[in-house]
């Protein structure tokens, strides 16, 4: 196996022809952005709070940690939680922002299922009183039979073929994408249930399996809700575009 790649999940795969087209101590975490690529700027002494949830059977959280790595140059620490019993919903109100790179399992040695429906309630009143959620690969899958978590991410993974090349492509003009081109690294290409038609999207992933939407925004309530699908090998998190796209959803997490 290619050092920084994980094992193939076994999530539902698809043939071209059937796939669709687009439908521990916890201090908290403080990021000081300078002058983050979007098109509303905000102070340099802006602080934002956040916790990243990762790691499950099919996603190490080391792919996680390594690529959200080359963000603590620029100033960004984070906080983590990798066993779902670690969460608690007062835990998770100490912050600003939830990164949410986890899929349906309580940690990547167990499989049980940690999503029930008062977490999903305590995540939807979470954002719905000004906080955010950036919702990361993984962190959309296993979630089809969870409807209140589904509702708040406006969408979830239904499926992947087997890890193929994949164009992430930003959309021109739009404030998430400002200085992210277009680029193309073997992926798994997440197949979404979009079910929120009325959200922003401002990434697509392309291959030969067809187009889907990437990366998308849409506000709950007071807050925010942010999803990006590439990432299930660390070389796709570290792409300088897919940075600056992170960048880009942590700024707009933080109301800029």
């Amino acid at each position: 196996m290619a050092a920084g790649t994980c094992p193939r999940s076994p999530f539902f795969t698809l043939s071209a022809a059937s796939a669709p087209t687009v439908r521990c101590s916890h201090p908290r975490y403080r990021l000081r952005f300078g002058r983050p690529k979007l098109s509303h700027d905000f102070s340099p002494e802006e602080e934002m709070h956040a916790l990243v949830l990762s790691g499950d059977h099919w996603h190490p959280t080391k792919v996680v940690r390594d690529g959200l790595e080359p963000l603590t140059a620029k100033g960004f620490s984070f906080d983590w939680i990798e066993d779902a019993r670690d969460w608690t919903p007062e835990r998770m109100a100490e912050y600003s922002t939830v990164i949410l790179s986890k899929a349906n399992n309580t940690s990547e040695s167990i499989d049980d299922e940690w999503m029930t429906p008062g977490v999903e309630t305590a995540f939807l009143e979470y954002v719905s009183r000004g906080k955010s959620l950036l919702v990361l690969h993984s962190g959309s899958a296993g979630y089809k039979e969870t409807p209140t978590l589904r509702a708040l991410m406006g969408g979830v993974f239904e499926s992947h073929p087997k890890q193929c090349p994949v164009t992430v492509e930003p959309r021109a003009g739009h404030p998430l994408a400002a200085g992210a081109e277009p680029f193309t690294a073997v992926d798994e290409h997440y197949m979404m249930a979009f079910d929120n038609k009325a959200a922003d999207v401002f990434m697509t992933t392309r291959s030969e399996h067809g187009e889907q939407p990437g990366g998308w925004t849409r506000m709950e309530g007071k807050g925010r809700v942010c999803m990006l699908t590439p990432g299930h090998n660390v070389e796709v998190w570290l792409e300088s575009s897919y940075q600056t796209l992170l960048e880009n959803a942590l700024g707009w997490c933080a109301g800029s």
